[in-house]
């Protein structure tokens, strides 16, 4: 039976400074330092347990550059239970846990929350003229390329080299929804101009199938093996394939459907023919396909569009939730979140087999192409004019009244007022809840945390850490009654019993 998908997305954005000189390592610290320091506490995040080299295939290929760890860097936990931090001279935001991809929608568009206020605080220290500037995009039009990643819970029994072979149709022709749009192109191997317009921007930037890198040599499949939590009974898919979207929509389906397809495959509901055979080359052919019309070949030699392999995947996933439902991508929550899934991926193709009609307020990369193809019109210019590609930047503009995406009059999931609230509220769900509250209630006790651990001053003794193991536990169902009851974080740690046994000490020197 396929678990409970615990997903959540990281996005990182793109810096610019205007009006002064300054590096985007620099930029970034000020944005997260200037909204960190709001609050009466900022709370470091604990780097003990991070493996970044860990490899899901068991080895690690001598050749092979894992992430560094970047602990020197500007780095804090939220209330709201998400990471806010520099990550390779970008300011990244990674949601907490979430149970659906309702919730995802909801905490990235906290994000943006967060990437705005942080903007007005950092801009308001600066002299006149001088401006920090942020993008939700993918790349700098310059050959350099920042992303949007996604997790997944996923069962540690299903074997990683069938995860891969399947999720990678999906990866490769679900960008067709969930592609944020692109004027140009940044991939090497072919001048600029060679493409007016492309479906996403990242595919120029994929160069293996599978690999451990998330900087150079970008595969499709990463295989990063950090689960964050009980390493023996769950992985976690960390995907880098995605775009940064604009549209709340496209985000929706692009964690919906991927959830589906993972517990497809879990419980061995995919269509075992649906095989790309050069996925490298493919993801690249089929982001310029932007009529969705030239097929692409499987491993069984079948020639098939994009669409019509969506189709067939939408095919299986319906069948699979009418024998098995659909309970693991939904939650009390959001019961029905699993048939909504369906049916907005189904009407999102069916508008695609006529040319997008229907899905022009919805899919990025349909929207983008439609302001620029009216101002390359209205002004008669080249496909290659440098204008269009500012505009293509300005939808990404996170100023407010400056983007362009506001204008397209894209569909909403979320109001204004629940991304507000979001910005400092957990969700209910995971495990987030817990680590959301202790930083509310008790921030100057708090020293440090992380996805499955808050380590905690409490006076007297050495430090005192409260493993987080399980990501479907620290709930509100299962922690609202103790944060009632409890006045301190040491009555805390006493009613959940870990004074003696399960209670870990550490020297300062060790906590960070």
């Amino acid at each position: 039976m396929a678990l409970p998908k615990v997903c959540g997305i990281e996005t990182e954005y793109g810096v610019i400074s205007r009006g002064f000189d300054s590096s985007p390592i620099v930029a970034s610290s000020v944005l997260v330092n200037a909204y960190a320091g709001a609050f009466k506490q900022s709370i470091q995040w604990d780097f003990g347990d991070e493996t970044p080299d860990r490899d899901a295939r068991g080895f690690a290929l001598e050749d092979a550059f894992p992430p560094e760890v970047e602990t020197h860097m500007a780095n804090s936990v939220l209330t709201n239970g998400a990471r806010y931090y520099v990550d390779h001279a970008h300011p990244e935001v990674s949601t907490p846990e979430c149970r659906t991809a309702t919730e995802v929608v909801l905490y990235d568009r906290a994000g943006e929350e967060i990437i705005k206020e942080s903007m007005k605080r950092a801009n308001a220290l600066l002299p006149d003229r001088h401006e920090i500037i942020t993008y939700k995009n993918n790349s700098d039009g310059k050959g350099n390329s920042y992303g949007c990643h996604e997790n997944y819970l996923v069962c540690r029994e299903t074997p990683f080299g069938q995860l891969a072979t399947f999720i990678t149709t999906h990866f490769v022709t679900r960008q067709i929804y969930c592609g944020a749009g692109k004027v140009g192109s940044e991939f090497s191997m072919e001048k600029p101009d060679a493409v007016s317009y492309q479906i996403t921007q990242r595919a120029d930037f994929f160069e293996e199938e599978i690999g451990l890198e998330t900087t150079i040599r970008r595969p499709i499949i990463n295989t990063r093996d950090e689960p964050h939590c009980d390493p023996d009974k769950y992985r976690r898919l960390h995907v880098i394939v995605g775009d940064a979207n604009m549209s709340e929509y496209a985000t929706y389906l692009k964690v919906g459907t991927t959830s589906i397809v993972l517990a497809m495959i879990e419980d061995g509901a995919f269509p075992s023919h649906l095989i790309i055979d050069n996925p490298v080359s493919t993801i690249r052919a089929v982001s310029r396909d932007i009529d969705m019309s030239k097929a692409i070949r499987l491993s069984n030699g079948t020639l098939k569009t994009p669409l019509e392999i969506q189709f067939l995947i939408l095919e299986a996933a319906e069948n699979y939730y009418q024998q098995s439902g659909l309970d693991c991508v939904s939650s009390d929550d959001f019961p029905r979140e699993g048939e909504n899934i369906l049916a907005l991926w189904r009407e999102t193709l069916s508008n695609l087999s006529k040319g997008g009609v229907g899905s022009f307020d919805t899919i990025d990369w349909l929207a983008k192409m439609r302001l620029i193809n009216a101002y390359q019109e209205k002004n008669d210019l080249s496909p290659n004019d440098a204008r269009l590609k500012a505009l293509d930047l300005q939808y990404h503009d996170m100023r407010v009244g400056k983007n362009l995406s506001e204008r397209m009059n894209l569909r909403k999931l979320i109001t204004q007022s629940d991304a507000e609230t979001a910005r400092t509220e957990p969700p209910h769900s995971t495990r987030a809840f817990f680590r959301g509250m202790c930083l509310q209630r008790w921030p100057e006790f708090v020293v440090s945390a992380n996805w499955d651990c808050l380590i905690f001053d409490v006076g007297d003794g050495p430090l005192r850490r409260i493993p987080m193991m399980e990501p479907l536990k620290g709930t509100r169902t299962l922690t609202a009654d103790l944060f009632s009851s409890c006045s301190t974080p040491m009555e805390l740690i006493l009613a959940l019993g870990l004074e003696h046994s399960e209670l870990t000490s550490f020297k300062v020197s060790d906590a960070f």
